[in-house]
């Protein structure tokens, strides 16, 4: 794993989850998540503590990540599968063109499966599949356990620690990172699927947290409906409803022990990297494509604008040759378009024009650069009218609009980090200010949400580009 690259680019390692609160980091204060390994790595670098997704569901934040543009330019403003990745540049396409090996091993949700997207090696879910069903002993498939993919069920897993999905990756990340090609710089994203559900750690993990006393969901004065209104008994999939207090208590113990589990492994290929003489020159980011609700309003899952689905943690250790200090927190806004621009500029190759996020570099060497003044981000309808929004969010306030049902909600985030008091009947100013701001934002769209003058409720579809569209998105 000696380091041998011919040329001064850095390797780049990106570390993806799913369903990862931007609060869930030991680093940031949160009071039960132990995540030391990751915590360390910040320690070395630069945690954005104000990271969000663009679209807060796997696939619309996945193809903003994958071409550095916003959801709506990109094609995709909500979940949906089946749709093909047909776009002239893409991150890894990019770094290919620019010398760089790259290797994809972990969840990818691409269209069609297997597509490599400017990858040169794919290992993706099916392969731990196969895997798993040659080892000695193993009579059962990976969802043995009985918990749904969505689920808010919450329990040890019934494989060993070894067996895991996590583990094979990591496993595989080492051997992709002892036979490359050492004449090039890597590009390896490593890309788990937890902590999305089912929330089956290892035991081990899982008794760590089981009797602890864990915070309870936090329900704002706005969210009581999302109860009332549900259907009882729950689905084990519902995307709301009011549980039992110890059913709540071992689904955040279960989804705390992934996190640390996840962590565990994340710090495991990081330390063989340290040991290899890869650390210092490798730009290492560690993020998720959206957050998790876990139970917070009364809400499950994601697709939402609250901070526990639209927030994500974001941390960057740049190569010791940018020389940029350690061990810092940076709060301005960056988002999941701001990644490919980033990597693209840290391996000297050229950003297409097509990308719309801007690289976080600026903010490493200066922060009080040129940046952002407010993020924008949505989603269209998913589970339910009321999961449509789109938001915008600064320092201190967040606006969230459904443009479905024409509500308004406002959050003092300083003040109110949890988002439990709506502002929008009382901040009236404040209000029609942040109203504004969308109205522009979306003004000239296609779904015809703004005129330039007022927001037009309406319906919002998941995928904007017809069939004779899919091979223009250029």
């Amino acid at each position: 794993m000696r380091q041998t690259n011919d040329t001064n680019a850095p390797h780049i390692l990106l570390i993806l989850t799913d369903h990862w609160r931007g609060d869930c980091l030991g680093r940031l204060g949160h009071p039960v998540a132990e995540t030391p390994h990751i915590d360390s790595l910040s320690r070395q670098g630069t945690t954005f503590t104000r990271g969000y997704t663009p679209c807060p569901s796997c696939i619309p934040a996945r193809r903003s990540l994958m071409t550095g543009m916003t959801p709506y330019s990109q094609g995709m403003v909500g979940y949906q599968d089946g749709k093909a990745w047909d776009y002239p540049h893409t991150l890894a396409g990019e770094l290919r063109n620019a010398g760089y090996q790259t290797a994809n091993i972990g969840k990818p949700h691409f269209h069609p499966p297997r597509l490599h997207l400017g990858f040169e090696q794919l290992t993706v879910s099916e392969d731990y599949e196969e895997w798993l069903s040659r080892q000695p002993g193993v009579e059962v498939e990976k969802f043995a356990h009985g918990v749904p993919a969505n689920s808010w069920i919450g329990r040890p897993n019934h494989l060993p620690e070894h067996q895991l999905e996590e583990t094979f990756f990591v496993s595989r990340a080492l051997d992709f990172i002892d036979k490359r090609d050492p004449t090039r710089p890597f590009f390896l994203c490593l890309s788990f699927n937890g902590p999305h559900p089912p929330w089956c750690p290892p035991q081990v993990y899982y008794d760590q947290y089981i009797d602890r006393d864990l915070p309870t969901p936090e329900i704002g004065d706005w969210a009581a409906h999302h109860a009332s209104e549900a259907e009882y008994p729950l689905d084990t999939s519902a995307w709301r409803g009011e549980l039992a207090p110890h059913i709540v208590h071992r689904a955040r113990a279960a989804y705390f022990a992934y996190l640390s589990f996840l962590d565990a492994q994340i710090g495991r290929l990081l330390e063989n990297m340290h040991r290899g003489g890869l650390h210092d020159d490798t730009l290492v980011l560690f993020t998720s494509d959206h957050g998790e609700m876990l139970g917070d309003h009364h809400l499950w899952r994601k697709t939402y604008a609250y901070e526990a689905s639209a927030r994500v943690p974001f941390v960057l250790k740049a190569p010791k040759t940018m020389h940029i200090d350690r061990n810092v927190e940076i709060d301005q806004i960056v988002g999941w378009e701001d990644i490919m621009p980033t990597f693209l500029e840290a391996a000297g190759a050229p950003v297409p024009e097509t990308v719309e996020g801007q690289s976080v570099l600026s903010l490493l060497k200066d922060r009080q650069a040129d940046w952002r003044s407010y993020y924008h981000g949505e989603h269209s309808p998913c589970y339910h009218p009321e999961n449509a929004n789109q938001f915008l969010t600064d320092q201190r306030w967040k606006y969230i609009w459904n443009p479905i049902t024409g509500e308004e909600q406002l959050f003092d985030l300083l003040a109110d980090p949890q988002e439990c008091r709506d502002l929008a009947e009382v901040e009236s100013e404040e209000l029609a200010r942040w109203r504004q701001r969308m109205v522009e934002e979306l003004a000239g769209r296609e779904e015809g949400l703004s005129d330039g003058k007022n927001l037009i409720p309406g319906p919002v579809p998941v995928w904007r580009f017809g069939e004779a569209d899919e091979l223009h998105l250029g």
